[in-house]
């Protein structure tokens, strides 16, 4: 069985994602998922009990592996499709625990958004990044914006404290989600994607007739813009990228560019003056730079 698990652990590794520390066979496991903080449980797996295979993913990213130990006999048809049936039980069981934790918290993110109080506009992170509250709230001292998905429904909630720390609300549904900055849900002509909510604040200031969304990360662009051309096959769809210039593989911009090929959608990056500091990102950090803030 340990060496079930090595192997298990090494290829839970080789698809990204740091395994749990202990991992018990035949229990489904909960873990960050990857790139997130500890507290995240976007990350699960399952070992099966007899140590034969198992599976495991990352509801963050859509990741869903399955593994099968390495043996001298080869499995037979029978026991090949007893396989497939355990890992579709998994996978199952899995999605349900997915499910009821997505519910719960989406019943917080309501009690916790409907007690939140309007957004100042002199609240600092807004004088800082020279953007308008755009229904934005505030709970416990912290800017509070509702996720939602296409069907109109709270699925989650983003904080952002006043010297720009994020955190999203545990447990709630982000993939396929997004924070509605401005816009007109119901037939847009234009619809401006984006990845984060003050870059769709100076968007949505700059295009006022526009629907703009706000997708919180660049992992979450394909996901919300191939909804979106579902959504409204006739609309202009744009996606805003950032430009992570200072980071391998400009991870912004590359997913920036995948989805609107995958969309059929317009892009747009920051055309950065010669003299702009490197460290720059977005549309909005372009915007407060150019107002002689600092970004």
């Amino acid at each position: 069985m340990n060496n079930a698990i090595s192997q298990f652990r090494d290829v839970m590794r080789a698809a990204g994602l740091e395994p749990p520390d202990v991992i018990k066979p035949g229990k489904l496991q909960r873990f960050p998922g990857a790139g997130k903080r500890p507290a995240n449980r976007a990350g699960w797996c399952l070992l099966f009990d007899d140590g034969l295979g198992g599976c495991f993913g990352d509801w963050s990213s859509g990741l869903s592996e399955t593994w099968q130990a390495k043996r001298n006999k080869p499995f037979s048809r029978a026991e090949r499709t007893a396989f497939a049936h355990r890992v579709e039980a998994a996978k199952q069981q899995a999605e349900a625990e997915q499910r009821a934790r997505q519910t719960e918290a989406a019943k917080r993110a309501a009690a916790i958004w409907n007690a939140a109080t309007p957004t100042p506009k002199t609240h600092p992170y807004l004088a800082r990044k020279c953007i308008r509250p755009h229904g934005a709230k505030i709970h416990n001292g912290l800017l509070t914006l509702p996720v939602m998905d296409f069907a109109g429904k709270l699925t989650s909630l983003q904080f952002i404290a006043a010297d720009g720390s994020k955190l999203l609300l545990s447990g709630g549904r982000k993939r396929g989600c997004f924070i509605p900055v401005t816009g007109e849900m119901k037939n847009p002509a234009r619809v401006i994607i984006c990845e984060g909510w003050a870059t769709g604040c100076t968007l949505a200031e700059d295009e006022p007739t526009a629907l703009v969304l706000a997708v919180i990360d660049a992992g979450n662009l394909e996901p919300v813009v191939l909804a979106a051309r579902r959504r409204w096959p006739t609309a202009e769809l744009v996606i805003a990228g950032d430009d992570d210039r200072l980071t391998a593989g400009n991870p912004g911009a590359t997913k920036a560019k995948g989805a609107a090929i995958a969309s059929d959608a317009l892009l747009a990056l920051p055309q950065w003056p010669k003299d702009a500091p490197e460290h720059l990102t977005d549309f909005n950090d372009l915007a407060v730079w150019l107002a002689g803030g600092e970004a």
